[in-house]
């Protein structure tokens, strides 16, 4: 069988056609991988949410993203190549659909034999004393290469690699690295590429080329290789051993993705989602190990370690100059579940004459002791055991409403999610459940009188996700509470994992929607008063991946309605408006934004170094400025220049990694504004004698 599947390729698809320097062996695939395809075709057909056909359509898609996936930069293919590869763009549903995988392992081949050849002749020019570099040049390198064409041809290709090696020595120049230590760095990052690129196998090339297919279906479906199968445990690995951070690839990068609640990662506060992790060293001394262009299991190893061991990362900041590198230290340890529990504060506001008691609780993640809970140990531990502790001990305290702290929560438990709500609503469903074959469950329901009937705010960012979304969309749906913050991360699918001759395939099987009949999918929670989000939607979010499934809605279940959250908004909103115009700290996160915006803008970096340092002194000009107009106008000193203000950043950072992470609702902008926007709340309650919170206690 495979002797005529070989047959039919080579009539199609001519090795000698993409002639190229042989650095590298030639990698075939097996067999068993064969099957393995046809297999997995059958399992996406069949049983993912999404029904695409495997058509000429889809072998279409499938050749810009395996180009995409393999080349994102458009460095290493010439547009001769591709105008040979656009021959086979209506070919590979047949391909797939008999198990041949020649035409993409050739692809591959060509492609590892292309980046062999690059980081072979960039080591010889860096290791080359001759080599020297002019940054007085006005010359720009395209930092956003999504819609530039294919080099023409190894001429056009080469001028492109001279100026990103020209690029990345002024960055690390830059830095504070001379001309020779960033030769150096470089010549140890491209030698690091070539032997990793040296020990891939037909494993790592299958493993590609049938992600660029399930990728086609949605970012959550992933077929997972024997070798990554052992590493499948990767974000639960990092979020509870190690610095408690979820990581993914991007690129020839690293990017953090999200940080666990009370992790190590998250008490330091030194890093944030989308920065990128550049080097990995060991102790506060050990070598700062370049990890660019290393695939995600090899960085996870490297960072991962016993607990009460020092890593160091090397980070590029998101939404910060190029040249903006740090080096931040993370002390390992694992994610205690009590340093995950839910926390509450009181804190007093003064609106005008009146003052206001509120409670806050802080809920980092939707937890459950699954061990002690099977068992049926009494004193088991959960999300939702202690926010009714938490509950009772704040009404105890006589507050006046509450705020149930969502940010940066990004789910866990759906069972948690479904019996927290509980203690806010009356009997009623929570959340539909639809199944790839159209059925919808309904079983995860409030069964029991809430236990909680008073003022309630929910408070949410980009990064609640999940069972964060199922919660706040519940309070949402059934107007039981007003949803401050900003629109939540869109993760609203399940996945199941299913085995395979060769490997696992994790694939989508089913979608949340709300009781209202909107999915929580893709557009998240739109919060009832929006705050400023200095996370960038772009770069986080369910939005942000290629080919997630669409928003959408199904029909509604009978849910009752506890305010007028709409109708209330018409008085609470302008009085928002009005206090958020006059605040120095969301002035300062305005300006922010619009700084973000401007840098998001720059399409190509400058090679010139004094432009490059007078664009860094603009920038540092402009974040002191903008610092110390908020400061000024809190009654604060200003800081004399940036150097004390990195200082005093850097000293926060340090005091918060040696505590633990504590409600501030002194510094906490949002929250504070938020606990105005519930004073609101209850205000306007207060005046309505027969309001609906009379009636509902």
């Amino acid at each position: 069988m495979r002797s005529k599947l070989l047959l039919i390729t080579a009539l199609l698809w001519s090795v000698s056609s993409l002639a190229a320097v042989d650095n590298t062996p030639t990698l075939a695939f097996t067999e068993s991988q064969a099957k393995t395809a046809v297999e997995i075709i059958d399992k996406l057909s069949n049983r993912h949410y999404r029904k695409l056909s495997l058509n000429d359509d889809l072998s279409s898609e499938y050749l810009d993203k395996l180009l995409e996936t393999l080349d994102p930069g458009k460095a290493y293919f010439y547009a001769a190549d591709v105008k040979k590869f656009e021959r086979l763009r209506s070919e590979f549903d047949d391909f797939f659909a008999k198990g041949d995988l020649a035409p993409g392992f050739e692809i591959y081949n060509l492609y590892r034999d292309r980046v062999g050849s690059r980081l072979q002749a960039m080591i010889a020019e860096l290791e080359d004393p001759d080599t020297q570099f002019d940054f007085t040049q006005d010359e720009y390198l395209e930092s956003d290469r999504e819609a530039a064409p294919w080099p023409k041809d190894k001429a056009a290709s080469d001028e492109l690699w001279r100026k990103r090696v020209k690029a990345a020595v002024l960055s690390l120049k830059l830095s504070g690295k001379t001309v020779d230590e960033a030769k150096t760095t470089l010549v140890r990052r491209y030698k690091n590429q070539l032997t990793r690129l040296q020990q891939q196998d037909h494993e790592d090339v299958f493993e590609t080329l049938i992600n660029a297919l399930t990728l086609l279906y949605d970012p959550h479906t992933n077929y997972l290789s024997p070798r990554t199968l052992e590493n499948f445990n990767i974000n639960m690995s990092l979020s509870l051993e190690g610095i408690g951070a979820v990581l993914q690839s991007e690129d020839e990068f690293t990017k953090i993705v999200r940080l666990v609640a009370a992790g190590p990662a998250d008490k330091s506060g030194q890093l944030k989602p989308a920065d990128k992790i550049l080097a990995v060293g060991q102790g506060k001394d050990g070598e700062l190990v370049d990890i660019v262009g290393w695939r995600l299991d090899e960085v996870v190893q490297l960072i991962r370690g016993e607990p009460n061991t020092i890593v160091r990362l090397q980070v590029q900041p998101a939404n910060e100059d190029a040249t903006a590198i740090k080096v931040v230290t993370i002390n390992r340890e694992r994610v205690k579940l009590e340093e995950q529990a839910a926390k509450k504060a009181v804190f007093e506001l003064k609106d005008g004459d009146n003052t206001y008691k509120l409670g806050v609780i802080d809920i980092p993640a939707f937890y459950l002791d699954f061990e002690a809970y099977r068992k049926r140990d009494p004193n088991y531990k959960s999300t939702t055991r202690d926010v009714m502790k938490l509950l009772r001990e704040l009404e105890q305290e006589q507050v006046d409403g509450i705020i149930l702290d969502l940010r940066n929560n990004g789910g866990g438990s759906l069972q948690e999610a479904t019996t927290l709500t509980d203690l806010f609503i009356d009997p009623g469903p929570v959340v539909q459940i639809r199944q790839s074959n159209e059925t919808i469950s309904r079983f995860h329901r409030s069964r029991s009188r809430a236990l909680y009937r008073g003022p309630l705010l929910v408070l949410i960012n980009r990064l609640s996700a999940s069972a964060s979304e199922i919660f706040a969309g519940a309070i949402q749906d059934y107007g039981r509470g007003i949803i401050v913050g900003s629109q939540s991360f869109g993760k609203g699918t399940v996945q199941s994992l299913t085995g395979l001759q060769e490997g696992q395939l994790k694939i989508t099987e089913s979608k949340f929607y709300r009781v209202s009949g909107e999915s929580t999918q893709h557009r998240g929670v739109i919060p009832d008063i929006t705050l400023p989000n200095l996370i960038d939607d772009a770069e986080v979010g369910e939005s942000a991946y290629e080919n997630a499934l669409p928003w959408d809605k199904i029909h509604p279940v009978p849910h009752e309605k506890y305010y007028n959250i709409t109708q209330l908004m018409k008085d609470i909103n302008p009085q928002h408006e009005s206090r958020v115009a006059m605040s120095p700290d969301f002035n300062f996160l305005r300006d922010q934004l619009s700084l973000v915006a401007e840098l998001k803008e720059k399409k190509r970096l400058s090679l010139n170094e004094k432009k490059r340092l007078a664009e860094k002194d603009a920038l540092d000009k402009r974040n002191l400025e903008s610092e110390n107009a908020r400061r000024v106008a809190k009654g604060e000193k200003p800081y004399a220049s940036i150097k004390e203000l990195k200082d005093a950043s850097e000293a926060e950072n340090t005091e918060a990694l040696s505590g633990t992470v504590q409600i501030d609702t002194e510094k906490d902008a949002m929250l504070r504004e938020a606990g105005f926007v519930l004073a609101d709340f209850i205000a306007s309650q207060r005046e309505e004698s027969a309001s609906k919170l009379a009636d509902f206690r």
